[in-house]
């Protein structure tokens, strides 16, 4: 039987769909629909998409909204998707300067069906963000491209900011939670990346309360801190839908702050834990962290 969602949890939940201002999120919302653009905000039915709107971010996400793997997880819509937009990297930047951002998350539906998984798509829209968003860092949370080596090294040759790619959730639910993903194909990205640039900051998050241990958690931060992972991300994962994955257990506040002094002591660089806690969220002060 799925459990409530505690009361303190529901509050934070009506806090961030609010925002700080219905205009300010209008406004965000005419920008990116006048440009044609998607964001995980809205296809993944994000928690914080008011709050971040109201302050003038967001996580866009390119190559369409169409995946062509299934995660139990995941709100965004999965089946054929239609070839990638060629001028969507200018467009993705024009937005990112009129909304005035200093810091722009770009994320991506998985693309099985494109040679290299659309990392040349991704090298493109860091390219026409660095032309035309002078000082902008560029933050790129990216899927495992099949494991394709090729595509990581053209990512890690276009110089983004920070990489990210999540390993989501532990080993032992991989099958349950993200068919046609792989736990160390996953970490082995984020190695390779260090391997090909020893200074590139790395990034990477973890949903609880899918039914996963103590140990389990802490086994898999274990292995992120082995692969010099910098940046810990640890979030409850709330059911998009009552089709998807059920929630298993709410995790309370006083554990996130644990597994937050946890992630510190194996050397995470910056870490945040809390249930509302996204991959993206606050991206701009979890990178200042590092500097």
């Amino acid at each position: 039987m799925t459990p409530s969602a505690p009361p303190w949890l529901l509050a934070e939940v009506r806090r961030a769909r609010r925002g700080e201002g219905r205009e300010r999120v209008e406004a965000t919302q005419r920008v990116v629909t006048a440009l044609g653009l998607s964001t995980v905000c809205e296809s993944a039915r994000c928690p914080n998409r008011g709050e971040c709107f109201s302050v003038r971010t967001a996580t866009f996400l390119i190559l369409g909204e169409v995946c062509t793997r299934g995660c139990a997880f995941c709100a965004v819509a999965h089946g054929r998707p239609a070839p990638p937009a060629e001028d969507e990297p200018e467009r993705l930047a024009r937005a990112v300067a009129e909304l005035g951002l200093d810091h722009v998350v770009v994320t991506s539906v998985t693309r099985d069906d494109l040679p290299t998984g659309g990392a040349d798509h991704f090298a493109r829209v860091v390219a026409a963000l660095r032309r035309n968003c002078s000082g902008v860092k560029v933050e790129l949370l990216v899927p495992d491209f099949a494991g394709s080596d090729e595509a990581l090294t053209t990512l890690v040759a276009a110089r983004p900011d920070v990489l990210a790619h999540n390993l989501e959730t532990v080993p032992r639910l991989y099958p349950k939670v993200r068919q046609g993903a792989d736990y160390e194909r996953s970490l082995g990205l984020l190695r390779r990346a260090k391997e090909l640039d020893r200074r590139l900051p790395t990034k990477s998050g973890l949903m609880l309360g899918l039914g996963e241990t103590a140990e389990e958690v802490e086994a898999a931060l274990t292995d992120l801190a082995g692969v010099r992972c910098d940046l810990l991300t640890l979030g409850q994962y709330l059911a998009p839908s009552p089709f998807h994955a059920p929630v298993e257990r709410y995790v309370e506040p006083e554990e996130f702050s644990s597994w937050r002094e946890k992630a510190k002591e194996l050397g995470f660089r910056s870490v945040a834990a809390a249930a509302l806690v996204r991959s993206s969220y606050k991206a701009p002060l979890f990178f200042e962290a590092l500097e």
